[in-house]
């Protein structure tokens, strides 16, 4: 069964100033931005989001109806700038323009349509893909990636380029990464279509084994999870409330996937835990140092936008049980708005056991089961899926989980050769090394709005009068006490984790209470050498923790704009100013990943890999607080 929340419930007056935006505040917004007269005619629309009121009016809100806001961002292909203009809706009013002319916005799809048409029939193109032996240009699949910027004299021209890759299809529904082009690379401008360089290296055959995966006949039993009394949660306008826990999910298009207010419910109190949480960017820098493949350095979010690129989610395939699902409203080029259906999945799981004794004494055993509500999405983005999984638990704990699926990039190698940086998955076909690196925002409020935080490591205890028998350790805290300080690597040898703390706020024990952020997937930072351009421009991904005192304009690690940045945007910049981070109103930017050394299993498609981070309660609780769960009524839980 599935059920869609997708408009705003009948009879509100007065919405939440978080909820999403409707299909027609969208719509007025970007017709609003475009009439203006900030931007010129024929200006376009990258995307459109939610303007979000500021914290303090949200966590004080009374009902009052807030203004409702929209940011616009559109770009001028004639005069290459890039503006953020903010909208009031429903009446069109602007509100603000910010011109950003050096910036170079997220690709938009007309252009990767456009890139790809423009490429095909370049005489120059052709001639290239003729000396391999492809000559039907029909059959050619472009991919033009973001450029990057390396600091070289055509990155300081102001130009908005693209770095195209070629792959030929055997027919419709062909793999085409079963064939790539090898050794051919286009550097083109996006804006006025001119190919700024053409790389054209050695000859190497175009792979012809097939790469088709949809052809598999095996079955497995039917598997149906049924709730006969419906979902045990409830959606209205965003908001969810499930068992101990209330929140409100939107997507955001470049964001994705984003959760304001999370609290955990005890009793008549709602005790908020964090203020928003969201993927902030993503990174996925490659290793191999061959034509094709050296520059490819994709910010999914900033390059592209994780929400622009989200799929419309089948029930059984996607997501399987009782489904609510949440819409989206998207907008094209033209600022003309749509609903992607299906854009949120909202259900639950059964998760084992969650709690279970059996007392030998009384000859009695009690179990509880564990059941999670789970929030997700996911995007496709080029050749890559990436779902973004939420998981909220019985006893407090808050779990984020990527799980990347999807076709490797692939390089062509002559059969009985190798390729250096790179793993064979096929004996024509190899994998370059590559890293896949995500930051999520996690702007907390726990108990309040002034945390703190601090590293804990498990470590011995010297032998000596306090440590007799040699067996002692203990807890290591350390209070991270600014920006600098709280630039902090993971290890696992240490069992290293954060605890975020308030101090005004007391548990049972006389404790501030606090939640733990955990390493569930602990891996390596960025790879990339200090001297590397990737090394500037992902330099939040040279760090595991960062934490930074709450700005509301500092959202995304890398910065607002990071296509073709050349670097030092975002964090960085920001921490220089080593600002104090305790019993302040905090933001921590964690960064998760895996490094990908490619196996012959990951193609033709690749099975899931997962990534994370945990937030459980460290004293936030006065006891366990899922004792106070009844045994399940259909018995088995207590004998």
């Amino acid at each position: 069964m599935t059920q869609t929340d997708s408009h705003v419930p009948a009879g509100a007056s007065v919405r939440h100033p978080l909820a999403p935006l409707t299909e027609e505040e969208a719509g007025a917004a970007c017709r609003a931005a475009l009439a203006s007269g900030a931007v010129e005619p024929g200006a376009r629309i990258v995307y459109c989001a939610p303007a979000e009121p500021a914290k303090e009016a949200v966590l004080g809100w009374d009902g009052t109806p807030l203004p409702r806001e929209v940011t616009v961002v559109t770009y001028e292909k004639g005069l290459g700038r890039t503006s953020v203009l903010t909208v009031g809706v429903p009446g069109g009013e602007l509100v603000s323009c910010v011109y950003a002319p050096a910036a170079q916005p997220p690709i938009m799809l007309e252009e990767w349509r456009a890139n790809s048409e423009t490429l095909r029939g370049d005489p120059a193109f052709q001639a290239a893909c003729a000396r391999r032996g492809v000559t039907d240009m029909s059959m050619v699949q472009i991919d033009p990636w973001p450029a990057g910027n390396f600091g070289l004299p055509v990155d300081a021209e102001g130009r908005r380029l693209a770095r195209c890759v070629a792959y030929v299809l055997d027919g419709p529904g062909d793999n085409g990464y079963a064939h790539p082009i090898e050794n051919l690379v286009v550097l083109l401008d996006r804006d006025t279509g001119e190919i700024v360089e053409l790389q054209d290296g050695e000859v190497v055959p175009v792979p012809r084994a097939s790469g088709r995966y949809d052809e598999g006949t095996r079955e497995l039993a039917p598997l149906r999870i049924v709730q006969p009394d419906g979902p045990g949660f409830t959606v209205d306008d965003g908001a969810l409330r499930w068992g101990p826990w209330q929140l409100r999910a939107s997507m955001h298009p470049i964001e994705g996937l984003v959760l304001h207010e999370i609290c955990y419910v005890e009793g008549e109190r709602a005790r908020p835990v964090v203020y928003r949480a969201s993927l902030s960017e993503m990174v996925v820098p490659y290793g191999s140092t061959s034509m094709n493949h050296w520059w490819k350095n994709a910010f999914d979010a900033g390059d592209v936008g994780l929400g622009k690129m989200a799929d419309a989610l089948e029930l059984g395939c996607d997501c399987l049980g009782e489904i609510v699902y949440l819409d989206a409203v998207t907008v094209d080029e033209d600022g003309t708005p749509a609903t992607m259906p299906n854009a949120i999945c909202v259900h639950e799981e059964d998760y084992g056991i969650l709690w279970k004794h059996f007392d030998l004494m009384g000859d009695k055993s009690e179990v509880r089961r564990s059941r999670r509500l789970v929030v997700s999405f996911i995007a496709t983005v080029g050749n890559y899926e990436y779902g973004f999984f939420w998981y909220f638990y019985l006893d407090g704990t808050i779990q984020a989980e990527v799980k990347l699926t999807g076709i490797i990039q692939t390089q062509a190698v002559a059969p009985g050769t190798t390729a250096p940086y790179a793993n064979l998955v096929t004996p024509e076909l190899a994998g370059p090394h590559h890293q896949h690196l995500f930051n999520f925002r996690l702007d907390m409020c726990l108990d309040g709005p002034l945390n703190s935080v601090y590293e804990v490591d498990a470590v011995r205890v010297p032998p000596g009068p306090g440590n007799p028998y040699g067996n002692a350790f203990t807890a290591s805290e350390t209070l991270l006490k600014t920006e600098a300080q709280a630039q902090r690597l993971a290890d696992s040898a240490k069992g290293r984790h954060w605890k975020i703390v308030n101090h005004s706020s007391r548990n049972a024990v006389g404790e501030p209470v606090a939640y733990k952020l955990i390493p569930t997937h602990v891996g390596p930072v960025l790879l990339a050498g200090e001297e590397a351009a990737i090394s500037g421009r992902a330099a939040f991904a040279t760090k595991h923790l960062w934490v930074t005192p709450f700005a509301a304009g500092e959202r995304r690690a890398a910065g607002d704009f990071p296509n073709q940045h050349p670097g030092g945007a975002g964090l960085p910049e920001w921490t220089a100013a080593d600002r104090p981070v305790v019993d302040a109103d905090i933001v921590l930017w964690y960064t998760v990943g895996t490094t990908h050394f490619c196996r012959p299993e990951d193609f033709p498609v690749m099975p899931v890999e997962y990534t994370g981070f945990t937030l459980r309660p460290a004293g936030f609780f006065d006891r366990n607080p899922a004792t106070d769960l009844a045994a399940a009524s259909d018995g088995g839980c207590h004998t």
